[in-house]
């Protein structure tokens, strides 16, 4: 059977890009469905973090009118992490697996099939990592480079070139929730978990 993979999406102020993202995941699961990687009962769940501008207004309207897309809307504006956290929380009791990632389409979309491909392989947890930086200037090449040098000093496990663009499959997910965290920063959490996880 195949397994339900909640797709969970913070958004803040997100108006002007949505619409397209809303468009681009619904085709990826689909075509995920027909392939036979993901189940029916698998959804996009945009988050909206307090957002000022139509964000909600417009996850509202794809709730309506698309059967894969599901809303949490937060009273006011949380923070990054906080909303992808209530995003996987909200989640968790009803799926089977949860990938997190932006609303910008940053992250690379084509790449699902082998976050899922790697989860029904047995891998609790599926990072997903940047290959290369070409797009990058130089100050954000070496910022970046930078704070994953000073995390490791500093002795957090973090994944190198790994934002929160990651699968956590049920069991991940329980174990994230008996942290506590306040001062969220979730690539220093998740590996903590332990399971079995791939890049």
């Amino acid at each position: 059977m195949e397994p339900t993979v909640y797709f969970v999406i913070p958004c803040y102020n997100e108006e002007a890009v949505l619409p397209e993202t809303c468009r681009r995941f619904t085709e990826k699961l689909s075509a995920m469905e027909q392939a036979g990687l993901i189940g029916k009962t698998s959804r996009i769940l945009f988050v909206d973090d307090g957002s000022k501008d139509k964000t909600w207004e417009l996850i509202s309207q794809f709730n309506r009118e698309n059967p894969w897309v599901e809303g949490v809307k937060l009273a006011h504006n949380r923070g990054h992490q906080n909303a992808l956290l209530c995003g996987l929380m909200s989640a968790m009791p009803r799926c089977d697996a949860a990938i997190s990632m932006d609303a910008d389409l940053q992250d690379d979309i084509d790449a699902l099939d082998q976050f899922v491909q790697k989860f029904r392989e047995g891998c609790d947890v599926v990072y997903g990592v940047r290959n290369k930086r070409d797009t990058d200037t130089w100050f954000k090449r070496t910022t970046a480079e930078g704070f994953y040098k000073v995390m490791k000093l500093l002795g957090v496990d973090v994944v190198f070139n790994h934002a929160d663009y990651r699968l956590m499959s049920k069991r991940a997910l329980e174990g994230l929730s008996e942290y506590r965290e306040v001062n969220l920063f979730l690539r220093g959490i998740v590996p903590l978990i332990g399971y079995r996880s791939d890049y």
